[in-house]
């Protein structure tokens, strides 16, 4: 069997039925989505990690006691899991983060990009630079819906339900983060975005 081809629901059944491979595969398929998710989030690396693997205990804990629910989609309900863990964790921190790219940690490594000659790759650079930069000076809320979009690569529908608000809230702030880095961008004398 091949369980490269499985599901992320037969990948389940399989690692319950005890084989961990499908777990290591169920694993390897979601974790860049749900790292980046948290770093971008908790704006640290060893937090991120630790959440991530706090993530990962909380799913293996939840499968084995057999309360997962199979009507929802695998990589929703684990994004739901670490949202919340961000989440108790910026309440014990009582503080909210920004993303920055001041860190060891850049989220444009991890992107899947074709190869670019040197030029392309330095303009790229400084545009993505540009935009965190304008991303970080958003409000909270829009500012979240911004990096669940476009970092976390979540639909609307999934922000809406990850932070609790109704969709056209989501697109709502949306619309307001785009808007808002425009004005940024243009009182900044930057490229339009």
């Amino acid at each position: 069997m091949d369980v490269q081809k499985l599901t992320d629901q037969e990948l389940i059944k399989t690692y319950l039925n005890g084989h961990d491979k499908a777990f290591e595969v169920l694993l390897k398929r979601h974790k860049n989505k749900i790292y980046t998710s948290i770093y971008l989030f908790v704006k640290d690396t060893e937090k991120a990690n630790d959440i991530f693997q706090d993530v990962f205990i909380k799913i293996v804990d939840t499968l084995r006691k057999g309360k997962y629910n199979h009507e929802g989609k695998f990589l929703q309900w684990a994004m739901r899991i670490s949202y919340n863990m961000c989440v108790d964790n910026f309440r014990r921190n009582k503080r909210r983060t920004k993303v920055s790219a001041t860190e060891t940690f850049d989220i444009f490594d991890v992107l899947e990009s074709k190869d670019d000659n040197m030029e392309t790759t330095m303009i790229k650079s400084q545009m993505h630079k540009k935009v965190r930069a304008l991303v970080d000076q958003l409000p909270p809320e829009q500012k979240e819906v911004v990096v669940l979009r476009h970092y976390a690569d979540m639909s609307f529908k999934e922000i809406s339900q990850l932070t609790r608000v109704s969709i056209n809230t989501a697109l709502g702030r949306m619309r307001y983060a785009l808007i808002n880095m425009r004005k940024m961008a243009n009182e900044k004398e930057l490229v339009s975005i």
